[in-house]
Order: structure tokens, then C-alpha cells, then sequence
């Protein structure tokens, strides 16, 4: 395995000179120069519809094809089954939309507590319209720790929506283990990778459908869905007439965004050449987040530590698999004004619940929620530092 080098990484990040230590990235990371760089020459070029006839069309077709490829390399699946949006949230609308065609009363749903609404809200919602029935995964408020879902799975199970970590409380639940007793009972799993994408390397051929966020890892704002092609070639989206019928075509509504292809590609490459070894970009992805894994999870074991430490604070969320990702709050301090304590010292850490509505709630903490702390590869020590100061001294 090849080194990490957090000082040269930093150097790649232009956002990173404005002196802020950023810990926001589970909202979306800070990006390298040569993401944009990417996006910027795209936009540049002469580029049309997708062909062969002329320069323009065949640079759209390559950047497709070499997205589609690039994705399929972090995600270790067919890049024929890589599928294009708008955002995560839309393409699992778009699926929960489709997938509900052939479900009906007395068909069950299962969706998990522990995520995102994202991830909760298009399969509640899919499976009311059709009568169908919806029965919730809950986690253990104290370890945050994902329940059996075995009592939940019987012979009318359609589908399980679950995280493969929550992007509130960090939990890495084994999704390849739910996943295996998902088929064992006869369904689908859909997975939630936009969380754990950024942190950990990633086998998505568990998944039925395993769905992520290009800018959570560094690339532009748009949703990425990988499935096998042979089953999305069984599913048939609303779309329009003339639109392509083939796969993975046939779920991408409208002209894709080629910039910002060209820019995931671009952030693809990076990641790969965050330190990893080998022959083929899968494995320097492989590789360099094993990098990363280590990097993050270094500096999140000395953070959680001196947090701890601090009189007055709460961390919640203690699950034995996590990504670099904190939840505190306070003693006395609303969520909000701690946040904005630690932006005036320099620090971006936000507060709120993130869209993990249910998880939130099952915590007890509404929609304050928390403050939360999240690690990215460009996270050094320094910043490490400066969060616990502006903590220890936000009643100065």
C-alpha cells in the first residue's frame, strides 16, 4: 500500500486557503482544482448530443462513456449499469416510483430509522400510493447500532431501504449481511452509499441498487445509481416517446450534464491518486481509501477522546463501524449557536439534524439535532486542534 500525504493533498484544495477548517464535508466536500479545471474545459469544448458524426458529438459520447466507466471503477460494478441524475433524492424517486409499478396491497416496504430521508421518505410514499405497507428497521439509541431486521422480513417483503452509514451518526451498518438475508427472502435491497462513498472502499455488488453523490466526494452536484443491467433491463421508468429505451439510458431523463460527468471522472482520478498502488485504477481506489480510511479514522479517535474530555458535551453515536463523522451537543448551548461560535473562530462544523429526520427524532433531539463534525482526506491535525479550542472555550 502507497502513503498518504495529508500536506500535499491540502495543496490540491483551492477553498482551503480562505483559513477555514472545514468539517462540513458530509454536506458536500471542499473540490480539487482539477474537478473544476474538468468541468471548465467541458464547457469550453465544442459539444452536442451524443454521436459519431462530428467532433462535438463523439467528445459528448466519450465523456458519457468515461463516466460511466469511472464510477463503475470506485463502486466495483458494470459500468453499463451506471445511471445518471439530477441527485440521489431524484433517482430514488424516479426508482421507488418505478419499482412501486408491481407492488400492491399486502406487499411490505422495510425502511430504517437510521437514515437519511432520502433514503425513507420516496419508499413511504411510493408504497402508500399502492396500498402497499411499510414496516420500520429501528436502531439502538445508545450504540446507534442498527435492530435485527430478521423479524421484519417475511415472504410479502418487496424491498429493504437501508444507509450503508448514517450521514448524522456515522453508523456503518453490514449492509452485505442485510443484504444476504434481504434475498434470502426473496427482495430487493437499496442502499444508501452517499455517506459512506467518501470514507471507506466501497464493493457496491451487494446492492440490488446502491445509489451515492459525486459531491460528497470531492466532484460536482449530481446523483450517481449502480445496478446490475440485467435488472434494470426488468424495470420500465415513465419516460418520454422517442427517448432511448436501452439501458442504462432509459432511466437518465433529458441530456445529461456533460461538465459535470467530466468533473466526477476527474474526481475519480483524484481519489485514485490519493497514494494508492496498481495496475488498474480499481485498484489504486482501492488502495488510496484505504488511505483515507486510516487517515480519517486516526484523527477521529483523538477527536472523539478530547471531546469526551470536555465537561458538558454529549456525543452521540458509539457504533462499533463509523466513518469520521461526530454528533455532540452541549449543556446549555442550543446547536445552532454553538455552530456559530465555532464559524466565528474559523471552524465549520453545522448544526441541524441533515435530513436524518427519523434518526433525529428516535434520539430524542427534533430537528436541532446536533453539531456535526465530519473528516475529510484534507482534515490535518491543525484542524483537529483548533475545533477542540473553540469547544473548550465557548463559554469565554
Amino acid at each position: 500500500m502507497g502513503a498518504f500525504d495529508v500536506i500535499s493533498v491540502r495543496k490540491q484544495f483551492p477553498a482551503l486557503d480562505e483559513g477555514a477548517a472545514h468539517f462540513d464535508g458530509p454536506g458536500g466536500s471542499q473540490t480539487p482544482r482539477v474537478v473544476a479545471d474538468a468541468v471548465a474545459a467541458t464547457m469550453v469544448s465544442a459539444m452536442a448530443n451524443r454521436g459519431h458524426l462530428t467532433a462535438a458529438e463523439r467528445r459528448a459520447d466519450e465523456i458519457v462513456v468515461a463516466g460511466r466507466a469511472a464510477m463503475a471503477d470506485l463502486l466495483g460494478t458494470d459500468p453499463r449499469g451506471i445511471v445518471y441524475g439530477r441527485s440521489m433524492t431524484q433517482l430514488t424517486y424516479d426508482f421507488s416510483r418505478t419499482l412501486a409499478k408491481s407492488w400492491g396491497p399486502g406487499d411490505e416496504v422495510i425502511v430504517s430509522r437510521l437514515d437519511h430521508d432520502a433514503n425513507v421518505r420516496p419508499w413511504v410514499q411510493a408504497a402508500e400510493a399502492v396500498g402497499a405497507t411499510v414496516r420500520w428497521l429501528g436502531f439502538d439509541t445508545e450504540t446507534s447500532e442498527l435492530d435485527d431486521i430478521a423479524p421484519l422480513l417475511t415472504d410479502r417483503t418487496r424491498l429493504v431501504a437501508v444507509t450503508g452509514a448514517s450521514n448524522l451518526l456515522g453508523t456503518r451498518p453490514d449492509v452485505a449481511r442485510i443484504a444476504d438475508q434481504v434475498h434470502q427472502a426473496g427482495a430487493l435491497i437499496y442502499v444508501d452509499g452517499v455517506h459512506l462513498t467518501a470514507h471507506a472502499p466501497v464493493d457496491a455488488t451487494y446492492a440490488d441498487f446502491y445509489a451515492c453523490s459525486p459531491y460528497k466526494f470531492f466532484g460536482p452536484h449530481l446523483g450517481v445509481l449502480t445496478a446490475a443491467p440485467e435488472l434494470l433491463e426488468t424495470l420500465r421508468p415513465d419516460k418520454l416517446l422517442p427517448s432511448a429505451d436501452v439501458v442504462p439510458e432509459r432511466f437518465e431523463f433529458g441530456t445529461l450534464p456533460y461538465e459535470l460527468l467530466a468533473g466526477t471522472t476527474a474526481a475519480v482520478d483524484f481519489i485514485a491518486g490519493l497514494g494508492g498502488t496498481g495496475s488498474t485504477r480499481r485498484e489504486r481506489l482501492l488502495d488510496s481509501l484505504r488511505l483515507v480510511e486510516e487517515h480519517e479514522d486516526n484523527l477521529r479517535e483523538d477527536l472523539e477522546s478530547r471531546l469526551a474530555a470536555i465537561a458538558g458535551i454529549t456525543l452521540h453515536g458509539h457504533a462499533s463501524r463509523r466513518t469520521p463523522t461526530l454528533l455532540f451537543t452541549v449543556d446549555g448551548w442550543e446547536p445552532s449557536a454553538v455552530a456559530a461560535r465555532l464559524a466565528a473562530a474559523g471552524v465549520n462544523a453545522p448544526a441541524g439534524s441533515f435530513y436524518a429526520y427519523e434518526a433525529a427524532r428516535h434520539l430524542g433531539l427534533g430537528s436541532a439535532g446536533g453539531v456535526r463534525v465530519g473528516l475529510a482526506p484534507y482534515t490535518d491535525q491543525s484542524d483537529v486542534d483548533r475545533l477542540v479550542d473553540a469547544i473548550a472555550r465557548l463559554d469565554d
